[in-house]
């Protein structure tokens, strides 16, 4: 009966190591193909009050939005959503305009490391409606909007880098859905990378996006964006 006992021996040592293994990583939900609705951003919202990203190539860090789902539902569920299925992983900023907005989320930049014809036209495959400023909301320094194509929302989105309230209110509507609170300093640096041409604002380094992680964690009070 000895052999048996080893074997038995054995074959509890390797469930016990089973156990004890790290566990297989969670595979992303699959990202939407089509567009949010008010019932589908409520369950999506529910747990989302920030959004971390994190970036490397020119500038390796991370910046913390705080979420205005109450204020901007589809814009703030959508993007929530891209973001938990890996959409925005590995996209760069493809405008960076010094004094006026940094943005990013044209898929297209995935397979692309410079300039091409139709750069900044990409989008989830999908459009939803824009969501004016919830009343309070302005685009100050270091807030976080949509941008569209004057008609409707897609994926990409844009941080303010200065009060653009006045300007950006004179032409046109972008949906206001958060502000940076936290990783201010990124987005100074990001701000600062070099680009082909100040009025077009193609970085010549990349600033790609690794993750967004989504969490109920609240942020701090957001600043002016002097932190």
């Amino acid at each position: 009966m000895t052999w048996v006992r080893r074997l038995a021996a054995a074959a509890l040592g390797v469930a016990l190591a089973a156990c004890s293994a790290d566990p297989s990583p969670t595979p992303p939900p699959p990202c939407p193909t089509e567009a949010p609705t008010l019932a589908s951003a409520q369950a999506t919202l529910e747990g989302a009050r920030l959004a971390t990203v994190t970036v490397s190539g020119a500038v390796e860090g991370e910046f913390s939005i705080e979420l205005y789902g109450d204020e901007a539902p589809l814009a703030t569920a959508n993007f929530v959503s891209l973001a938990r299925c890996g959409f925005y992983d590995g996209i760069w900023f493809h405008r960076i305009l010094a004094g006026f907005v940094i943005q990013a989320g044209d898929p297209g930049t995935k397979s692309h490391d410079r300039d091409w014809p139709d750069l900044g036209r990409g989008g989830p495959g999908y459009a939803f409606e824009i969501e004016p400023p919830a009343p309070g909301l302005r685009y100050d320094r270091h807030s976080v909007a949509m941008a569209n194509n004057g008609d409707a929302n897609g994926s990409q989105w844009f941080v303010s880098l200065a009060d653009l309230d006045d300007a950006l209110r004179r032409v046109g509507v972008y949906t206001i859905f958060g502000s940076v609170v936290e990783g201010n300093d990124v987005i100074d640096q990001i701000a600062a990378v070099p680009v082909n041409d100040p009025r077009v604002g193609v970085p010549l380094e990349l600033v790609t996006i690794d993750r967004i992680e989504i969490s109920s964690r609240p942020g701090p009070v957001a600043s002016d964006g002097s932190s």
